[in-house]
């Protein structure tokens, strides 16, 4: 599990595709290789019968992720017999593809290097041959993985005898159990089927043709034959949709045909860009695209982009929970139209949650009241100042969202909208600052717990106890700071709401202010343990302006809330 004291790691995905997906035993067989590597987290499994192909997603630090693909690839060389090997997607190896992608904290040259340093293990020590395509690419003709992959499984014997095509590791010479390997260093790939309502792959690939980027080879009139230019290379019309590949299959496990497509920069080409693409040239040749289907996981800003470009066009709120706009992702995508769609089990951010590190968050209230109530010195003032900053901002984002919906100002949703989405920010804050209390206190009974035999020990010890007092100084004052800008929101909504939630806007001055005095009290009472003087004598002063700040502008609220009651 990733804490957040991992965070400054070095962080790469692998997702590796590996030539069976109907043998879940030999899948496991795959997958516990993997998890027996320390320090990798193991975060999907996505096997497809039709395609006979397995999509595995795990992720770690680099050499651990490596040493985790290694074992991969070498146990499937063992286990999974090429030779027999029947399926609808295209392949030419046991582990067919093994990407790494940058997560966190490190560049694409050196995913690049381990990509090398991984290559360069399997072809020597496993004696399978390695081809490497995207930003691994040894020369640009190998950079697409289509033309790496070409010919297919099928297609390798005379392949690996052409000098053009020679291995970058691993033997020249066919392998008929294992094939080959193509491995990269990538950026985020996003693969993702789109359903529809016809059993013709001919149509699907010709819908296909119309969106991707390499679009379809130009075609004499007359004969048929395809166009070409000056250097006998085919002419093209290019696609629709930039960074994209596609490809139309049926697929007899749905009884359906899919347009199958890989997003490769969801920066350039979104999912829902593509989506809305497929479904406009789709209907052009009277076919429907019934929903869509995500194949591994995806990054949840995707999803977030998706949901809210589907809410503008509803002219709806944007300011609502993200769990409520990944469900408009998803309804509106059909990403639950084969089977359900969770997006806990999909969204590559929820599967790296350390829960252990939000323990109050994640309470129900009830539970959250008694673990207040009882002997254990927290949660205390401090997460409880910042729970009350969450609910007063709520009530604040409540009222904008009612008055975006409200009937007769359909013209005014945009401007309510901005109001929600800038109360869901401070409620995202403020909601990481309840837990961060607690572990601000937590600190400084750590730092006093740690050994004090030696005078070196007594040093080490006294400056832990200072650096932790200082962080439970600052994170009440980011309450403070929070709550009081919070109000902004709540003083718009006093000013311009729906009348008939004025009232709720008032509750929620009270609990922003009352966030901001009681997080005060916390800065004051750690800051007289605190040695540098000159720091607690500025935050002080800052934390009485910003106290002063809240108590008026709760003032002036109330007073329009109480002008407004009748």
């Amino acid at each position: 599990m990733l804490k957040k004291n991992d965070m400054n790691k070095q962080i790469i995905e692998c997702v590796p595709n590996f030539s069976e997906g109907r043998d879940m035993t030999i899948i496991k067989h795959i997958t516990d290789v993997i998890e027996s590597v320390e320090g990798v987290k193991l975060l999907d499994v996505d096997p497809g019968k039709a395609t006979n192909r397995t999509v595995v997603t795990f992720v770690g630090e680099p050499e651990s992720v490596i040493e985790a693909a290694y074992l991969a690839i070498k146990k499937a060389s063992e286990i999974i017999d090429m030779s027999k090997h029947h399926g609808e997607h295209p392949r030419f190896g046991a582990t067919d593809v093994c990407p790494l992608v940058p997560i966190a904290n490190i560049e694409m040259e050196e995913v690049v290097k381990y990509a090398h340093k991984l290559g360069k293990r399997v072809g020597e020590e496993i004696k399978i041959p390695v081809y490497f395509y995207e930003f691994a690419c040894s020369e640009e003709k190998r950079r697409n993985l289509a033309n790496v992959r070409s010919g297919e499984y099928e297609g390798l014997p005379k392949k690996l005898k052409d000098p053009e095509w020679k291995p970058d590791f691993g033997p020249a010479e066919f392998v008929p159990k294992t094939g080959a390997v193509a491995i990269s260093a990538r950026n985020f790939l996003v693969a993702y089927n789109f359903n529809l309502n016809t059993t013709s792959t001919r149509r699907a690939n010709a819908i296909a043709f119309d969106v991707r980027e390499a679009g379809r080879v130009k075609k004499d009139p007359q004969t048929g034959k395809d166009l070409l230019d000056e250097n006998g290379e085919p002419l093209r019309i290019p696609g629709t949709l930039p960074k994209t590949k596609a490809i139309g299959w049926y697929i007899q496990e749905y009884g359906i045909a899919q347009i199958s497509m890989n997003l490769t920069d969801i920066t350039v080409t979104s999912i829902h860009q593509a989506f809305d693409e497929v479904v406009r040239c789709a209907s052009e040749r009277g076919i429907r695209v019934t929903g869509s289907e995500l194949v591994g996981l995806v990054p949840k800003q995707a999803l977030i982009d998706a949901g809210k470009h589907y809410l503008r066009k509803q002219e709806r709120s944007l300011g609502v929970s993200d769990e409520e706009i990944i469900k408009i992702a998803v309804k509106s995508l059909g990403l639950d139209d084969l089977k359900p769609f969770n997006p806990k089990e999909k969204i590559i951010e929820y599967l790296l949650e350390d829960e252990s590190n939000q323990p109050l968050v994640n309470m129900k209230v009830k539970d959250f009241a008694y673990e207040t109530a009882s002997e254990s010195p927290a949660p205390g003032g401090g997460s409880i100042s910042a729970y009350m900053g969450v609910l007063g901002i709520s009530l604040g984002t409540m009222v904008a969202n009612l008055s975006s919906h409200k009937p007769g100002w359909d013209e005014r949703w945009e401007e309510f909208s901005v109001w929600a989405e800038k109360g869901q920010q401070f409620i995202k804050d403020l909601i990481f600052l309840v837990d961060e209390d607690t572990n601000a206190f937590n600190k400084i009974m750590d730092a006093f717990k740690l050994p004090k035999s030696s005078d070196e020990e007594t040093v080490i010890r006294k400056q832990a106890i200072q650096n932790a007092t200082k962080y439970a100084i600052e994170i009440p004052f980011r309450v403070m700071k929070t709550a009081y800008e919070s109000m902004e929101v709540l003083k718009a909504m006093a000013e311009i709401g729906l009348q008939a939630s004025i009232s709720d806007v008032g509750v929620g001055a009270l609990a922003a202010r009352s966030a901001v005095m009681g997080a005060f009290l916390n800065v004051k009472i750690n800051a007289g343990s605190l040695q540098d003087k000159e720091y607690v004598s500025k935050i002080l002063k800052e934390a009485q302006e910003i106290q002063a700040k809240a108590i008026e502008t709760e003032k002036i609220i109330l007073e329009i809330v109480n002008s407004k009651i009748k």
